[in-house]
This record gives C-alpha cells, sequence and structure tokens, in this order.
C-alpha cells in the first residue's frame, strides 16, 4: 500500500494505526532483533523517509506500541478490580488478574520482548518517558490493590504486581510451544508436563497474594 501524506490527526492516527500492527506483526513472529525500521516500514506499506514523520527508530516504535496494549491492559484490569470488594475472596481476585490477561493476547505476545531485548537497546530518554507513564498507571492499580487487601499496600503491592508480571511472562511463554514440543506433550509419559496458563497462573498468583497478606 502506497500511502500519501497525512494531512489530518485522523490520517495521522490511522497512519499510526498501520505501522502499530505491522510492528506487532513482526515482532511477534520474529521476535526483536531480527526486525528491522525498514522491514516494519515495507510490513506497513511506508517508505523509510515516511515513516520517520511518525517514529525516528524501532526501539520508538515498540514503546508506542506496548504502551497501546499496556493501557487497554490497564483500562481492563482496573475495571475488574473495581467490582471486588474489601477482603475479597482470593479465587475472585486471582481470576480477576489472569482473565484480564487472556483477554489481551497481544500484549502478552510482547511482555517477554520488553523485558529481555528492549529495555537493553532503547535511550535514556525513550525508557523514562516509557516508565513515567508505567509507574503513573501501576500506582493507580496498587491503590485498588490496597483497598481490596488492606494488607497488601504501597510497596507490597507493588511487590505483587513484579511479581505477578514476572510469573504471567513465565507461564505465557511456556505455552507458546513448537510443534516438537506439542507433539511430545501428546505422548502419554508427558501429558503431566504439558503447561496450563490459565491453571499454572493461577496457582502461582495464589502463593504471592496469600503470601503477602501474612507477611
Amino acid at each position: 500500500m502506497n500511502w500519501k501524506r497525512a494531512r489530518t490527526d485522523e490520517k495521522k492516527n490511522e497512519r499510526k494505526e498501520a505501522i502499530y500492527e505491522a510492528a506487532y506483526t513482526l515482532f511477534k513472529a520474529n521476535g526483536y532483533d531480527k526486525v528491522s525500521f525498514n522491514g516494519i516500514a515495507s510490513e506497513a506499506g511506508f517508505t523509510k523517509s515516511n515513516m520517520y514523520r511518525y517514529f525516528s527508530s524501532k526501539e520508538e516504535i515498540f514503546l508506542n506500541v506496548f504502551a497501546s496494549l499496556f493501557e487497554q491492559w490497564f483500562e481492563d484490569y482496573c475495571a475488574r478490580l473495581q467490582k471486588l470488594n474489601e477482603d475479597e475472596r482470593v479465587d475472585n481476585f486471582i481470576k480477576a488478574w489472569v482473565h484480564s490477561f487472556l483477554a489481551h493476547p497481544k500484549l502478552m505476545d510482547l511482555m517477554p520482548i520488553l523485558f529481555s531485548s528492549l529495555e537493553k537497546n532503547s535511550s535514556y530518554q525513550q525508557l523514562q518517558a516509557f516508565k513515567r507513564l508505567s509507574k503513573s498507571l501501576l500506582y493507580r492499580i496498587t491503590l485498588e490493590i490496597g483497598r481490596i487487601y488492606p494488607q497488601v499496600q504501597g510497596e507490597k503491592a507493588f511487590r505483587f504486581l513484579s511479581l505477578g508480571y514476572a510469573v504471567t511472562v513465565n507461564c505465557w511463554t511456556a505455552n507458546s510451544q513448537s510443534e516438537a514440543l506439542t507433539k511430545l506433550y501428546q505422548e502419554e509419559e508427558f501429558k503431566d508436563l504439558k503447561p496450563d496458563f490459565e491453571y499454572d497462573l493461577s496457582e502461582s498468583i495464589e502463593i504471592i497474594i496469600r503470601g503477602l497478606r501474612v507477611t
């Protein structure tokens, strides 16, 4: 597709969405290191010079894509938390966390890249802007967690988020199986080793939240 220069905000947003979708497709398929700025431009139907009207680097594109997906998840998760009462049953709290991520698979696909590759390659200014956004959103989540479980406030709530994200990424990555692993887990000998994202993550979140409530 050959894009003409966008002259309205609506058209500019349309162009950015096309870039976001192209970048997501390539990052999911190829990982971070094998994707280039030129490759994203080509996937989106842009020339390199046109891409520079919107973004200056691959890192900036990724951070913008991730931030957009993260904000969507944030709104969803906060809405789920707001429906929970003080001292809510732990299983309901766990469901809010697990189901919020199941509803946003694109975010989950990119989370391993954020933690393993991106933060090693981004500039100070790029990371500073992204971390400020993340911190402000995460702070709002900690307030909801503290409301639900008064024993888990402030640093403890942030600790929950840190541990929760780590196990969530690990469980999601474990479920991204190659053809060989998929075939292996079909054998009777290895069926018990087959990862189950929802079950494994639920068990992990329960251990974390129960531990933080009693310490």
